[in-house]
């Protein structure tokens, strides 16, 4: 598993899986887009963006952020979060912020929330937006770039993502001779040896 930034041929997968997510895409350029890829299957997983925006000073925004659902719980979300707070950081940014109905998810990395007054004016707009075409339940966080921490389970995970394992998945059933049509009482088998 790992995390690459988007390319052009991604944009329709991308804008499918933000649809369907109902995630925000606003201003979408899927340049701003960060990927994670399992290595194995090259099957794109999980997906964030990295929205600048061009106020004075410049703000940073981690927005758009989704998991595919098999891939869940197993630190793909966490490993998209880290490279965009990365590339922030190297792009100049001391600090990002988002704006979520997750607030907690995002908090076990170091995001604090920030009262609306506090926000810059571009971002208590983009709030409002949110906060009518998204959920209510929006709020606002900040983090600090040099204050992101993962913990040491969600990197082990990450390492070992699979489909599928991040769920309570049901054991598959056996076959038995009933699922083929076969009377198990009455059937003989060619290397019956009659013991």
């Amino acid at each position: 598993m790992y995390v690459r930034d988007a390319k052009n041929r991604d944009e329709a997968w991308l804008l499918d899986h933000i649809e369907a997510m109902g995630l925000d895409d606003a201003a979408f350029r899927s340049r701003d887009y960060v990927i994670a890829v399992d290595q194995e299957s090259n099957e794109r997983v999980g997906f964030g963006r990295l929205r600048i925006h061009k106020t004075d000073p410049e703000r940073c925004e981690l927005t758009g952020i989704g998991v595919l659902e098999g891939w869940r719980g197993q630190g793909v979300g966490a490993h998209v979060i880290e490279r965009l707070v990365d590339t922030a950081e190297i792009e100049g940014f001391d600090s990002v912020y988002t704006l979520t109905d997750e607030a907690e998810y995002l908090e076990q990395f170091g995001f604090e929330r920030v009262p609306e007054a506090d926000l810059p004016e571009r971002l208590r707009e983009r709030l409002s937006e949110k906060r009518e075409t998204v959920s209510e339940d929006v709020v606002a966080l900040e983090l600090p770039v040099e204050a992101f921490s993962m913990a040491d389970h969600l990197r082990e995970a990450f390492k070992r993502a699979s489909e599928g394992a991040g769920e309570e998945a049901e054991p598959e059933p056996e076959d038995a001779p009933e699922d083929f049509g076969i009377d198990p009482d009455e059937a003989t088998y060619k290397y019956d040896t009659g013991g």
